[in-house]
């Protein structure tokens, strides 16, 4: 009896590191019952029956859905081995029909496997205006199921994430829909308890240069702050150096708001650089800050 005893220990101690990181579960067939005669898996994994008694014993699951066993019938001779895959959550009682009484009953608990969601952000740096393709799949590949999209803007507390929009998956579980941030921001998906990994996206202030006059530009710069006090950097390209190279710094001076949440920050400056030259400004990341990335005018000719 302790020498059985030592067994189902070992045993036991078998199946619960088996079920931790591997997709097989063994069960032994003795001549007292199954050891262990109750185990606990995850859906797609496998029960090994192996059968060390003296004569033949037979497996038989009250409830076959999901379940595919090999050998069918599960018959196993002396020494021999056997397998059941459950494709199906719940709970599975089998026996041994040709045995009287309580002895040979176990069973099988399977739980459904994890339900996870994707979720990609195509560009993921995008210029101040521009829209974004949030797209994902959820696991189960269910379709109709509603889920939100969450963005937490640059500068937004992480707790006061905001609804972006409710998004529908559809065949395969797949789910897609057209975001436009503000700032730098990522972005999460949600379905009940499940959540995506967070996707960030970059986005870079929209610049505009243009030619008022003679030897006189302007420049407008739109985002969702001022960058009124910020240095932007005009540029004239350098055909011989193949770069471009600086001409002086400009000072953004004046607001403009645009329309909501859009605030403009705006300069007119004049240069003595010469006519029929290409020519553009930037805004370097040290003025944008950290909610943005470094921008970048059109080009035109001086």
């Amino acid at each position: 009896m302790r020498k059985l005893m030592l067994l189902t220990s070992a045993l036991v101690t078998l199946v619960i590191a088996g079920a931790a990181g591997a997709k097989t579960v063994s069960v032994t067939i003795t001549k007292n019952g199954y050891v262990p005669s109750e185990v606990s898996l995850a859906s797609g994994d496998t029960v090994q029956f192996t059968n060390s008694d003296t004569v033949a014993h037979q497996v038989e699951f009250k409830d076959t859905t999901g379940v595919t066993c090999a050998p069918n019938p599960l018959v196993l001779q002396p020494a021999q081995s056997g397998s059941c895959t459950f494709g199906t959550a719940g709970t599975f009682s089998y026996s041994d029909p040709n045995v009287r009484g309580n002895t040979f009953r176990g069973s099988v608990t399977v739980t459904g496997a994890a339900e996870t969601l994707t979720l990609a952000a195509k560009p993921q740096i995008v210029v101040y205006g521009g829209k974004i393709t949030l797209s994902g799949a959820l696991s189960t590949q269910k379709a109709g199921e509603n889920g939100d999209l969450l963005g937490t803007a640059c500068g937004q507390a992480a707790a006061a994430l905001r609804t972006a929009t409710a998004v529908t998956t559809t065949t395969g579980g797949a789910f897609s829909t057209l975001a436009q941030p503000l700032k730098n921001t990522a972005y999460t998906a949600k379905l009940r308890n499940t959540s995506s990994q967070a996707v960030t996206v970059k986005v870079r202030p929209r610049l505009r240069l243009g030619k008022v006059a003679a030897k006189r530009y302007s420049l407008r710069v739109f985002a969702a702050q001022s960058f009124a006090g910020k240095y932007a950097t005009f540029q004239r390209y350098n055909a011989g150096l193949a770069r471009w190279v600086t001409v002086k710094r400009v000072l953004l001076r004046t607001n403009a708001t645009g329309v909501a949440p859009t605030v403009i920050s705006s300069v007119t400056f004049r240069s003595a650089v010469s006519p029929r030259l290409r020519i553009r400004v930037t805004l370097p990341q040290l003025q944008v800050g950290s909610c943005y990335l470094a921008g970048t005018s059109n080009v035109i000719l001086s």
